[in-house]
């Protein structure tokens, strides 16, 4: 008798379910025919996407040209620093050996010794996690500056040409591109004159 019962309601789930799946399934397949008309792609015949090339508007656009040295002075700067800094507490820990190899060097100034050792290297690790922040700091807020004026020619420009999108081309993304609305020159040009003119 449960046998039964377990078969028969095993039975009705199934039709159930068969009914759900074939009936919403149809359903939604002929809305989706309704959305995906040939009336409605005739309707947005004017959709239109720009796009430039990134890497080709960074290797271009003199202002990514000016950050990048900037950031490559900060980090050559960052480095000759704490070079300096490890450099000193070398010297120190090399003055220190010496003066116990020669038997000069005390209980109490090796005790000394090994608390100045320690807070010097203390000193440069703060002093580094502090460059690797100001570093950081600087970097998103060049990128950050890039991007706004990318961002507000991008606009400037769409005033003539009227696109609904201009987004960034970047390989794996997209799988097809019509060259036609590639504007990348154009905007290495406009970026590139409007910046000349903004830095006099």
């Amino acid at each position: 008798m449960k046998n039964g019962m377990l078969i028969w309601n095993v039975l009705l789930t199934l039709a159930v379910g068969y009914l759900l799946i074939f009936g919403i399934g149809n359903k939604s397949a002929d809305s989706s025919n309704d959305v995906l008309s040939d009336s409605t792609f005739k309707d947005h015949k004017q959709f239109r996407i720009a796009y430039f090339i990134m890497d080709s508007v960074a290797a271009h656009f003199g202002l990514v040209k000016q950050v990048k040295d900037e950031l490559s002075n900060k980090e050559d700067a960052i480095t000759a620093e704490l070079d300096q800094m490890n450099k000193n507490i070398q010297n120190k820990y090399v003055y220190y050996q010496n003066k116990a190899q020669a038997g000069t060097l005390t209980q109490a100034e090796s005790d000394a010794a090994g608390k100045e050792l320690k807070k010097l290297d203390d000193d440069m690790k703060a002093r580094q996690k502090k460059l690797d922040q100001d570093y950081f700091d600087l970097r998103t807020r060049k990128e950050t500056e890039i991007k706004d004026k990318i961002e507000a020619f991008c606009k400037e420009f769409n005033k003539k040409y009227n696109f609904n999108y201009i987004v960034s081309y970047e390989q794996g993304l997209f799988f097809y591109k019509d060259t036609t609305y590639n504007i990348t020159k154009e905007l290495i040009k406009g970026l590139n004159e409007k910046y000349k003119f903004s830095k006099e």
